[in-house]
C-alpha cells in the first residue's frame, strides 16, 4: 500500500462495487457533461477503481486513448473485465501509484481524476505528480463530492449524525470527505492556470421519478457501508446508528427531499 493512499473507508465488497457503478451511471450526464477528448488524445485516468467512470470516458471519447491506473490489482481486474465485456478498445490498464507514477514527464495530453483525491493523505502532492506527466497546456479535470453539502427534509439530528460518522472516519484515516469545496484552491496552489469550478447539484424528491431510488442506492448505501466501523470506533451505538439510517430513508419518501453538490474543477498546466 502506498504511503499516499489510505485504506478505502467504504471497503471493496461486491456491494460497494455495485454502488460505484450505480453512482457513475446515475450521475454520468451530470458529472461528465462538457468532458470529452479529441481524437488521438492520450488521457491518464488516475484512480480508476472498478472502472465505473472509465466506461463513461471511453464511450464519450471513442477516438481518444485512455490509460487507467489504480493501486488495487483487484479493482483493476474488475475494471478491465468491464471494459472488455462492453467491447471498448480505447483503454489500457496499469497498476500504478499516484505518488510514484511510472511515466515520463509530458506523456499525456490530459488528466482525469474522480473520487480519488478524497482518499489521499496529500492531495496537493498528488496533483503536482499528475501535472508532471501532462504536457504543457494540457488539462486536469478533478471531480469530488462534499458531504457537508447534504441538505434534506425531514432534517433530523440522527440523520446528520450518521453522515458525520463517515466524515469523521475518513478524517481519522487521513482523508477528506469535504474535499469538493477545496478543489479550486488545490488546483491553483498546484500552479494550474484558468481554473474553473462547476458545482453539479443533485436534487431528489418523490416528484422526480427515479431520484429517491438513486439516493438510496448511492448515498445512503455509502453511509450504511461504514456501520460496523462507526460502532467499533465508538462514534455511534447500534440503536442511534440504525435510527439515523431510518431517518435518512425518510428523505426519499413522500414529502421528503435530498440535495447534494458535487464539484468539478478544470485547470490547465502552464505552457
Amino acid at each position: 500500500m502506498s504511503e499516499q493512499f489510505l485504506p478505502y473507508v467504504h471497503g471493496r465488497s461486491e456491494r460497494e462495487s455495485e454502488r460505484l457503478h450505480d453512482q457513475a451511471s446515475g450521475l454520468s450526464m451530470l458529472l461528465h457533461e462538457g468532458t470529452s477528448y479529441p481524437p488521438g488524445a492520450h488521457v491518464l485516468e488516475a484512480g480508476c477503481g472498478v472502472g465505473a467512470q472509465t466506461i463513461i470516458l471511453a464511450r464519450n471519447s471513442p477516438h481518444a486513448h485512455f490509460v487507467s491506473i489504480d493501486i488495487s490489482s483487484e479493482s483493476l481486474a474488475r475494471a478491465e473485465n468491464l471494459i472488455q465485456s462492453e467491447g471498448f478498445t480505447n483503454v489500457s490498464f496499469r497498476q500504478a501509484d499516484i505518488a510514484k507514477l511510472p511515466f515520463e514527464p509530458d506523456t499525456f495530453d490530459h488528466i482525469f481524476v474522480c473520487f480519488t483525491l478524497e482518499h489521499l493523505k496529500d492531495p496537493l502532492a498528488a496533483i503536482h505528480n499528475l501535472l508532471r506527466v501532462v504536457k504543457p497546456g494540457g488539462t486536469i479535470t478533478a471531480i469530488e463530492g462534499d458531504h457537508g453539502t447534504a441538505v434534506f427534509h425531514p432534517d433530523t439530528r440522527e440523520a446528520h449524525h450518521v453522515i458525520d460518522c463517515l466524515v469523521t472516519l475518513q478524517r481519522q484515516a487521513g482523508g477528506n470527505a469535504l474535499i469538493g469545496r477545496e478543489l479550486e484552491h488545490l488546483l491553483n496552489d498546484a500552479g494550474c492556470l484558468d481554473v474553473m469550478v462547476f458545482p453539479r447539484q443533485v436534487y431528489a424528491s418523490s416528484r422526480i421519478p427515479g431520484s429517491p431510488e438513486a439516493v438510496r442506492s448511492i448515498f445512503i448505501a455509502m453511509i450504511e457501508g461504514v456501520r460496523e466501523q462507526a460502532i467499533a470506533e465508538g462514534l455511534a451505538d447500534p440503536k442511534t446508528w440504525d435510527q439515523g439510517i431510518r431517518e435518512l430513508y425518510w428523505t426519499t419518501e413522500e414529502g421528503g427531499m435530498f440535495c447534494y453538490t458535487f464539484f468539478k474543477a478544470v485547470g490547465r498546466k502552464r505552457g
